[in-house]
């Protein structure tokens, strides 16, 4: 029975976090193969907040999980939760007490009744390539993250079992990732950075097209990147030529006063009336209004002649 009712995220017109939006695609797939819904349930429950004897508590933030959480456990272990419960901060914890349903839970995956639960992966359960997906996408629902590709690029899941942790690591190798493990608190912490290595994971759980929006949005944050220094560089040249070209100016004008244009061979004497003319210009847009057209370089050259030639006046 559900205590309280919570808005989600769409219903209070916030923007749905990136780690929501990838489990929200994760939940659209059918529940079809109960080998799968046991794997995919499997990966949850060694990720979820407490999987003990007395106890199994689910708890989530993402509406699609708590809507396909029921689902899954049915087809699973056709059983039903005995509590559900939402917080005021969006959360919903779903429980299992009852010790007839915990047992045929623990039977599902090979532990005996009776017998303490030291947690491991029992792979038999992921040995097949869809089960082991199915397996993946439950450890990410109950216990994933990932940071929205716009900000920084981490994703990781967390598990309060340090067996469960390293045997996930070595799943994880298996399938080709090379996964980073850490420790937060009383947690067991496996993460991705590279952002090839994250958008490779969620294609592998189930959600390419979360995987393609990260890799469209480091495309866009590249290409901005680029865009900017191209910007910036630009305008760092354009201010040395109109710094240059006021500098020639005053020069051509310092000369003029002391000495006189007409004293100037022609053809400085054509360069210098022509930057006088037109100071806004480049050396290469000067460069193609002289009389015959020179190169830029030969522009330059005068330029500087008459630099040095008002440098003595």
């Amino acid at each position: 029975m559900v205590e309280t009712e919570t808005p989600s995220e769409k219903e209070k017109g916030e923007p749905m976090s990136f780690s929501n939006q990838v489990k929200t695609e994760l939940c659209r797939g059918a529940i079809s193969r109960r080998c799968c819904a046991r794997a995919e349930a499997y990966g949850a429950l060694l990720f979820c907040r407490r999987f003990t004897r007395e106890e199994i508590r689910v708890v989530t933030a993402s509406p699609s999980f708590a809507k396909r959480l029921p689902e899954l456990f049915r087809r699973a272990f056709r059983v039903e939760f005995d509590a559900v419960t939402a917080s005021a901060a969006g959360k919903q914890t779903f429980s299992l007490t009852n010790p007839a349903k915990l047992i045929a839970v623990r039977e599902a995956f090979g532990y005996e009744p009776e017998a303490s639960l030291a947690h491991h992966i029992n792979f038999a359960m992921v040995e097949e390539d869809h089960c082991r997906s199915a397996f993946l996408r439950g450890a990410f629902l109950a216990g994933g993250s990932v940071s929205d590709p716009s900000k920084s690029y981490h994703l990781e899941l967390c598990t309060t079992h340090f067996n469960v942790s390293r045997e996930f690591a070595a799943l994880l190798r298996e399938a080709g990732f090379e996964p980073k493990q850490t420790t937060r608190k009383s947690n067991y912490i496996t993460y991705f950075k590279p952002s090839e290595t994250i958008a490779d994971f969620l294609t592998a759980l189930g959600a390419p097209v979360s995987a393609m929006e990260l890799i469209n949005t480091k495309l866009e944050k590249h290409l901005r990147g680029s865009v900017n220094r191209r910007v910036n560089c630009d305008s760092a040249n354009l201010d040395k030529a109109v710094d240059a070209a006021l500098e020639q100016v005053e020069a051509i004008e310092r000369y003029a006063r002391s000495r006189g244009l007409d004293s100037l061979p022609d053809k400085l004497r054509a360069t210098a009336e022509l930057r006088l003319d037109h100071p806004e210009l480049t050396l290469a847009q000067l460069a193609s209004l002289s009389d015959p057209p020179v190169t830029k370089s030969c522009l330059n050259h005068r330029l500087r002649k008459l630099m040095e030639l008002a440098g003595e006046a």
